[in-house]
């Protein structure tokens, strides 16, 4: 028993610094930069449900795991401001790490699949892509 104890105390230390290196490693390796942002506005038709809204943000976000080049992918409502009528309910915003992905994102089969099923409620839809400023 004491070989096995022996070589477990020299173990732990080992793992912790394997462990260890590897987060610093993580942590100081250059990544590829994103170089494209898409931003996808949506107004819904009046009528439609928050149900319908809500499936809608879920699909969408399940469409960003269809193209590799996406980096980054987040959601929301558009906030009401006083005085003034909103022109778009939803906003979703797609990073992507080259031209190339954002154009694989905008033929792919999975996102015309999701705007054939849900443009029935959209009233109004801009989409837009922009380069990131580095």
């Amino acid at each position: 028993m004491r070989t096995r104890n022996k070589t477990l105390g020299y173990l732990i230390p080992v793992f912790a610094l394997c462990v260890f290196m590897l987060v610093i490693y993580g942590a100081y390796v250059p990544h590829k930069l994103a170089e494209i942002q898409r931003v996808v506005c949506i107004k819904f038709k009046s009528g439609t449900t928050n149900e319908d809204v809500e499936k809608h943000l879920r699909d969408f976000a399940s469409m960003k795991n269809a193209v590799k080049d996406v980096v980054a992918y987040s959601a929301g409502h558009v906030q009401k401001l006083e005085g003034s009528e909103n022109q778009f309910d939803v906003i979703h915003y797609l990073t992507f790490r080259t031209k190339e992905g954002a154009a694989q994102y905008a033929a792919n089969a999975d996102r015309k699949q999701f705007v054939e099923a849900n443009e029935e409620n959209w009233d109004n839809v801009l989409e837009m892509n922009s380069n990131i400023e580095k």
